[in-house]
C-alpha cells in the first residue's frame, strides 16, 4: 500500500510518499497541483491520498482527486490511533493533531513532548498510554520580531539570520535578537524541565521550520539525549492515520 500525504501550512506545503511506514519521497513547495499528484501516482503507484490543511480552501479540485485516488481529507471526525482529551477537538489545529499522532507512531509507549517551531511555537503533551493531554501555543521567532517593530514607534524591523555572539546585545538590533532568542530558549527549556519532573522516560521531538534553532541550542544540554529532530513528523502522523483507516476496517 502506497500513500501520498500532503500537509498544507500557512506559508508552504510539504508532501511525502510512504510504503506503509517507509518514506520513499519528500518535497516542499509553496503549492502543489492535481497534476503534481497524478505524476507521483504514476511514478510510485500511489493508492491513497490524504490532504491536511490549515486553510479551509486548498485550491485543488477534490472531485478529480476522488476519481484518481482513494482520497481522504484529514479532519477531526476521522478515527485516530490516540485518545484526544482536548476539550474542543474541532478547534485543535490539524497540523498539531497530526504531529502528536506522528509522535505516537515513533514512540508508541513513551511520554512525548512535541515542540513544533513554525509561525507559532506549539508544545504538545502526549503520555505513554497514547493520550493527548493538551498543549500550549506561543508566538514564533519571526512573529516576535515582527511584533516589536509593528507595535512600537522606534524599534526596527529585525530579521533572524544568525545567533548573536554575546548574551546581551550591544545595539538595538542585537538587543531585540537577544530578547527573542533567549526568551524562546528559556521558554522551551522551562516546558522540558517541567515535563521531565513528571516523566523520566520523556522523549522530545522537534519539528517545524525553526527546529534547527532549538536543536543547536540544546545539543549540549543535559536533556540532549532525549531530543529527536524530525522534520517530517506531521507527514508521519498523516501516514499513520491513512494506515489506521485500513487497519480498523
Amino acid at each position: 500500500m502506497i500513500n501520498l500525504v500532503v500537509d498544507i501550512g500557512n506559508s508552504a506545503a510539504k508532501i511525502a510518499v510512504f510504503s506503509r511506514n517507509k518514506i520513499l519521497f519528500t518535497d516542499k513547495s509553496l503549492a502543489y497541483s492535481v497534476t503534481d499528484f497524478q505524476q507521483l501516482k504514476e511514478k510510485f503507484q500511489v493508492n491513497n491520498l490524504m490532504i491536511s490543511s490549515v486553510k479551509k480552501d486548498i485550491s485543488l479540485d477534490e472531485d478529480i482527486l476522488k476519481q484518481d485516488f482513494n482520497y481522504i481529507r484529514f479532519n477531526h471526525t476521522l478515527a485516530i490511533p490516540i485518545k484526544n482529551e482536548y476539550q474542543s477537538p474541532s478547534t485543535l489545529g490539524l497540523d498539531r493533531l497530526a504531529a502528536v499522532i506522528g509522535a505516537y507512531q515513533l514512540f508508541p509507549h513513551q511520554s512525548v513532548l512535541v515542540i513544533d517551531a513554525g509561525t507559532c511555537i506549539t508544545y504538545e503533551n502526549l503520555d505513554k498510554n497514547g493520550t493527548y493531554l493538551g498543549g500550549s501555543i506561543s508566538p514564533g521567532l519571526k512573529m516576535r520580531l515582527d511584533a516589536m517593530h509593528h507595535f512600537t514607534s522606534k524599534l526596527p524591523q529585525v530579521h533572524f539570520e544568525d545567533d548573536i555572539e554575546d548574551y546581551f546585545g550591544k545595539n538595538t538590533q542585537e538587543a531585540m535578537l537577544s530578547g527573542v532568542l533567549n526568551g524562546i530558549a528559556y521558554e522551551a527549556e522551562g516546558f522540558i524541565k517541567q515535563q521531565l519532573k513528571e516523566k523520566e522516560d520523556l522523549k522530545i521531538i522537534l519539528c517545524g521550520g525553526d527546529a534547527a534553532f532549538f536543536d543547536s541550542r540544546f545539543k549540549n544540554s543535559i536533556f540532549a539525549h532525549s531530543i529527536l529532530n524530525e522534520p517530517n513528523l506531521v507527514l508521519i502522523g498523516l501516514n499513520k492515520v491513512v494506515n489506521y483507516q485500513h487497519d480498523i476496517k
